[in-house]
């Protein structure tokens, strides 16, 4: 009896496959295991692969043949005949001599049925059609609605006249809304910055509704690249010479350097997804002439900064603008790359515009500098030597980053604010945005984790449901909620770095139990909420600092992100009850890689058949797997094998 049966197969056009899984991992499977490597003609995925052989490592079947495709035609041959024999011997009462009877006087659904429908000429005789059988299922009466049911069906029809008031309703509703806030609104300021909030929350809303399915994760990646942008917050709030003075300096300086880790090693992660979809047949690619307006961008600014110009909100809604350009980008494989360097000039945009805007004194600027520089050479470093395999989960890693200077960034904020709360008129407001911004953040950077452990395979991937977790998550969210009152009642300045600290433990344990609760085959949709989340923290940030490019972003990531979580979600329910029209790779290749469903490996739990998925990168239909040349052959095999039922497992 077979243990566990793995397809796989995962192929870099143009190059050798890589080895995905070790000569000690297969020999840590069950004796009577079966392995099928589809990437047998590249090399191989396992390291025990024998290309063009079928062989025994150690009660390991290893299956490697490399003309699958060819051996269709014996294969749909033999399987039409043994179609057409089983059918005749069917029809045959007479199981060891052949014969059958036609008549036409059968009931619907037996054996004369099936016989007399098959039968075309009989005595030199045409008898086909068959004539109509006897005993053919009748469906049931309509059963006529009474008076009564007519009546309440038609009053329950919503009319015209309703469906437009109720619209009508909800329009005015809204208006009012817009006029109450402008009335509670405590300066002209915070009126702009909400009406740049609501746009490009809007323009977000209406990025991403396109995007290609097998780009949602090198989408996910840019968008939390761009989430960097918490540097801004950093760098607004950092002070001192070249070391920083003060405890909130020194926050900033650390959020700054964490948040240069994720810009750099976002963005390589995403250029690294993308090139996984070049083919050698490609054209040359020039990547490098995107330097020009790149050059043009911050160039004329510095320029321009010079001259005695201060045109940095220009340079934040050109900074902007680059990121709406990315997200669009991103939508198809024709422009992904054009979407990524967009990315990359709207934060450099963004960073210089910030510098630019400070005019910091040479020793200052030299730790704003370093701290990048540092941050900027780790995230590269690391995006650079992490498998391909592992680019999912490292995009969760370095988006905790962003969650954790959030948090940082808004205490240093408070910490800095603190004093003048007295006589601001906004300091309330403030206070708000700072205690939500770090309720966010906190979510963030340990939900983010979690799906790093889970993807990576340090955590188990079943979900952890832990008992009267619900109880436990309402009571993290009421006491997360119910904090906000002596932090807004008490001035004092204990009480209030109290909360926002308790808030930061409160909302880093919700984060955990939130999203230790959900499988590992959906942790690349929780990450995606994150990211959503992340957006709007950063929306926080720049309601605190004043900042349009803060404020444009988040809400361009805020929004995008939530409604990528939305289709993500949808695709993937489809996918595992409906046959979907693709599987995201680089959504699933994690999980394939670490675990199941049911907490254990696939390489040493007692699985009956597992299908990984086989790619060759980008989407794939589903109904076009399952009826491929190669697999219909690899069934032939594995029932010559295994004379037991095989169950397939699809996510």
């Amino acid at each position: 009896m077979v243990k566990s049966v793995v397809l796989f197969s995962l192929i870099l056009l143009g190059k050798k496959a890589p080895v995905l899984f070790s000569k000690e991992m297969i020999e840590s499977m069950k004796e009577g295991s079966v392995v099928v490597d589809l990437a047998a003609e590249a090399g191989g995925n396992f390291e025990t692969t024998k290309p063009g052989e079928l062989y025994i490592h150690k009660g390991i079947t290893h299956i490697g043949y490399t003309d699958l495709p060819s051996r269709m035609a014996t294969q749909a041959s033999t399987l039409y005949s043994n179609n057409i024999t089983k059918l005749l011997k069917a029809i045959s009462p007479d199981k060891d001599n052949f014969y059958f009877e036609v008549k036409d006087d059968f009931d619907f659904g037996t054996m004369g049925h099936v016989t007399r429908g098959t039968a075309v000429m009989k005595d030199g005789n045409v008898i086909f059609p068959a004539p109509t059988p006897k005993n053919i299922p009748q469906d049931a009466p309509v059963k006529q609605k009474t008076v009564a049911e007519l009546d309440a069906e038609k009053a329950a029809a919503i009319t015209p006249f309703r469906k437009t008031m109720t619209t009508s309703s909800v329009c005015a509703a809204g208006l009012t809304g817009m006029l109450g806030l402008g009335l509670v609104a405590p300066n002209l300021a915070f009126s702009q910055m909400v009406t740049t909030f609501g746009l490009a929350g809007i323009v977000g809303y209406h990025t991403v509704w396109g995007v290609t399915p097998a780009l949602h994760s090198p989408l996910m990646s840019v968008t939390n690249a761009i989430s960097g942008l918490t540097a801004v917050g950093g760098l607004a709030l950092m002070g001192g010479h070249l070391y920083p003075s003060t405890t909130s300096q020194g926050l900033a300086a650390l959020a700054t350097f964490i948040s240069s880790i994720n810009i750099a090693g976002g963005f390589l992660v995403t250029q690294r997804m993308l090139d996984m979809f070049k083919r050698p047949t490609d054209p040359p690619e020039y990547n490098y002439l995107y330097l020009l307006p790149a050059g043009t961008f911050v160039g004329g600014y510095l320029s321009a900064l010079y001259s005695g110009y201060n045109i940095e909100q220009i340079m934040y809604l050109g900074s902007g603008l680059c990121c709406v350009g990315a997200l669009a980008g991103l939508s198809s494989q024709g422009t992904a790359r054009l979407g990524n360097a967009l990315g990359m000039i709207g934060v450099a945009g963004g960073l210089a515009a910030t510098l630019g805007g400070l005019k910091p004194d040479p020793e200052l600027l030299a730790q704003m500098s370093g701290a990048m520089a540092l941050g900027g050479t780790i995230g590269l470093t690391i995006a650079k030597r992490i498998q391909i395999s592992d680019l999912p989960q490292l995009v969760a890693a370095f988006h905790s980053l962003v969650g954790l200077a959030a948090v940082l960034t808004c205490i240093a904020e408070y910490i800095i604010e603190y004093p003048h709360f007295a006589m601001d008129a906004t300091a309330n407001l403030t206070k708000i945005v700072a205690y939500l911004g770090t309720y966010i953040g906190g979510v963030t950077f340990s939900g983010s984790l979690v799906a790093y452990g889970k993807l990576q395979g340090i955590l188990k991937s079943a979900p952890l449901l832990l008992p009267g977790r619900h109880l436990l998550n309402a009571g993290l969210l009421a006491a997360s909620v119910g904090g906000i009152i002596p932090f807004m009642v008490d001035p004092s300045f204990t009480t209030g770095i109290t909360c926002l600290g308790s808030v930061s433990a409160l909302s880093a344990v919700m984060g955990v139990t939130l999203t230790a609760a959900i499988g590992g085959a959906d942790m690349p949709v929780v990450i995606t909420v994150l990211n959503s989340y992340s957006g709007w923290a950063l929306c926080a940030e720049g309601f605190l600092l004043n900042n349009n490019l803060l404020t444009i972003v988040g809400a361009l990531i805020g929004s995008s992100g939530a409604i990528l979580s939305y289709i993500m979600c949808v695709v993937r329910n489809t996918c595992r009850r409906k046959e979907t029209d693709f599987l995201d790779v680089w959504m699933c290749l994690p999980f394939i890689l670490s675990k199941n469903e049911s907490t254990g490996s696939i390489l040493n739990r007692n699985t009956r058949f597992f299908i990984g998925i086989h790619f060759l990168l980008g989407s794939w239909d589903c109904r076009h797997v399952l009826s491929h040349p190669a697999l219909l052959q690899i069934f032939k095999i594995l029932h010559m094998i295994v004379p037991t039922f095989l169950t397939i497992k699809m996510f």
